[in-house]
């Protein structure tokens, strides 16, 4: 099949599947992950009754899936104010760190009961199963908040990117020691200096970018600005490979400080990501679902949906941890935010297969669990949070956000 054949179909298919979905009153990204599911179980998975897509698409997939995460990213932290992160400051700090640990550990138990992993191997399994969904959860608190809904969205937007940063870290430093080239003081040291790093790097960033962009304000283009940013961003998750810096985080700083210092930029720059959204969700929904292998999932059976089930648990217990300190959100509240901690794509998508290509014994099944995962929360957890919020989160603030 031609390159260009390809791309149509990757983005004129999803693009209609979405706007069906929307028609029955469910998220249009829901009917863009179901095309993906849908292409790849008829193309290969299951039965060959479509052509295949090229190799030039999955050798470029991993780019294109780093560009639409940086987006959704570099949206949030220009969304975020200091004065709406000062509200939620100790919550969030703990739903960045509480859940994905109380994950990951029940997570782990429960792959060494179910499928006889030994203690490190479990836990990759769970670092990858612990990661939320950032593709999912970030538009999803981005379109309440533009609702006028500020405090949880905001406490969600301010947790997620660090969760994910948690995650990663533990699933890099176990294929370490599983490799032979790191120690478990890799695992107790590496996550907190990667948050920290990451938190530093984005500081600085951002601060350079107000200072330059600021500067430039009226002679470089909006459009050119906001591609700069993207291109810094990907070059930030390269340095990641490298060094202990928690690059999503590193990113969404980097937003987080252009408001502050130079807002003017930041609403030119929200503005412009904003239209290149459209054209990135499209692709990152298709593309995790190309990543779904229905017969993989198919092998996880009962015992990858106990690991799901018990992880999404102990999940569900570090968010209510989390926030039941916080007074000023009443119970409705939070249980919204645990219902926003479920989803399950774009990590699991990008790491599941790792294991399996670096021989490691479990890795088919840490892949088949990864991929069931993905089946059952995205779709899941996506219609509960958009049914939900409205009901759940308090009125809409008549104030700026």
């Amino acid at each position: 099949m031609p390159v260009t054949i390809a791309f149509a179909i990757i983005i004129i298919g999803p693009w209609l599947f979405g706007r069906a979905s929307k028609a029955v009153r469910l998220p249009a990204i829901l009917g863009m992950l179901f095309f993906g599911i849908a292409y790849a179980a008829l193309s290969g998975g299951i039965t060959d009754l479509l052509p295949p897509l090229p190799g030039e698409i999955d050798a470029i997939s991993g780019f294109l899936k780093s560009t639409a995460l940086i987006v959704i990213l570099l949206r949030a932290g220009l969304g975020i104010r200091k004065a709406s992160l000062q509200e939620v400051g100790a919550s969030a700090f703990r739903m960045a760190i509480i859940p994905c640990l109380a994950e990951t550990a029940v997570a782990t138990l429960a792959f060494t009961w179910f499928f006889g992993f030994d203690p490190l191997t479990a836990l990759l399994g769970a670092s990858i199963l612990a990661a939320v969904s950032p593709a999912v959860v970030v538009p999803s608190m981005l379109d309440l908040r533009g609702r006028g809904y500020t405090a949880v969205p905001t406490l969600v937007l301010a947790g997620a990117s660090i969760d994910d940063a948690v995650a990663i870290t533990i699933f890099t430093a176990s294929v370490g020691i599983l490799g032979g080239s790191a120690t478990l003081l890799n695992l107790v040291v590496s996550f907190p200096l990667a948050i920290l790093n990451g938190l530093a790097v984005g500081v600085a960033l951002g601060y350079f970018a107000a200072w330059f962009f600021t500067r430039t304000f009226t002679h470089i283009r909006a459009t050119e600005k906001a591609l700069l940013l993207v291109v810094v961003s990907l070059l930030l998750l390269e340095i990641e490979q490298i060094l202990p810096i928690a690059g999503l985080l590193a990113v969404m700083t980097v937003g987080f400080i252009l408001l502050e210092r130079a807002e003017p930029v930041a609403h030119e720059m929200a503005h412009k990501l904003s239209r290149l959204w459209v054209p990135a969700e499209i692709l990152l929904f298709v593309l995790i679902g190309l990543a779904v292998d229905l017969p993989v999932a198919w092998q996880a059976g009962g015992r990858g949906l106990a690991v799901i089930s018990l992880g999404l648990a102990g999940r569900s217990l570090g968010v209510l941890i989390s926030v039941a300190p916080d007074r000023r959100l009443n119970w409705s509240e939070r249980l919204f935010a645990l219902i926003a901690y479920l989803p399950k794509a774009t990590v699991q998508a990008a790491l599941g297969a790792i294991p399996l290509s670096l021989g490691i014994a479990g890795g088919q099944e840490i892949l088949s669990v990864a991929v069931l995962a993905i089946i059952v929360t995205a779709p899941l957890g996506l219609i509960l949070i958009r049914a939900s919020g409205p009901r759940l989160l308090s009125a809409p603030a008549t104030g700026d956000a």
